[in-house]
């Protein structure tokens, strides 16, 4: 069985690190980004609606929930990522909140069981890279200075 592609997009804050998931996931035909702030979530859900239909992108956040019938694009809090969806794309923002006290299991979680069906992509600080390089995946580190 072929290993699963990930991309982990290591650096510092305000280094592109989400930019580049956006544009990522929007070249796949369908995707996914899970964010740590629900704040996060919509303002990349009110971007993406400005480039595509607002009819192929969801929000769903523990207080919000636009769900169109045919969306391609779903941005979540992490948290509030759908696990039973089948996407092309899969991103989880600052993905080193695996460490928090609090919501570490939601990120270990899908640190460990969410997939997506081309790539996945992990975007965080350096200080996750060797739990990442422990996965058993096809893995790319991409470094990210500011």
């Amino acid at each position: 069985m072929p290993k699963n592609k990930i991309t982990a997009v290591l650096g510092p804050t305000n280094t592109g690190k989400t930019h580049l998931a956006i544009e990522t996931m929007l070249s796949f035909e369908s995707g996914m980004i899970g964010f740590p702030l629900r704040l996060l979530a919509r303002e990349v859900y009110d971007k993406v609606i400005k480039k595509l239909n607002i009819e192929k992108v969801a929000l769903i956040t523990g207080e919000e929930k636009i769900i169109p019938p045919n969306a391609k694009y779903f941005l979540c809090t992490v948290e509030s990522m759908p696990i039973d969806k089948e996407l092309d794309f899969v991103a989880i923002d600052e993905i080193q909140m695996c460490a928090d006290h609090e919501r570490g299991h939601i990120f270990t979680d899908r640190l460990l069981n969410m997939r997506g069906n081309k790539l996945t992509m992990l975007m965080g600080s350096n200080t996750i890279r060797k739990i990442i390089s422990k996965l058993d995946d096809d893995i790319e580190f991409i470094n990210r200075n500011g």
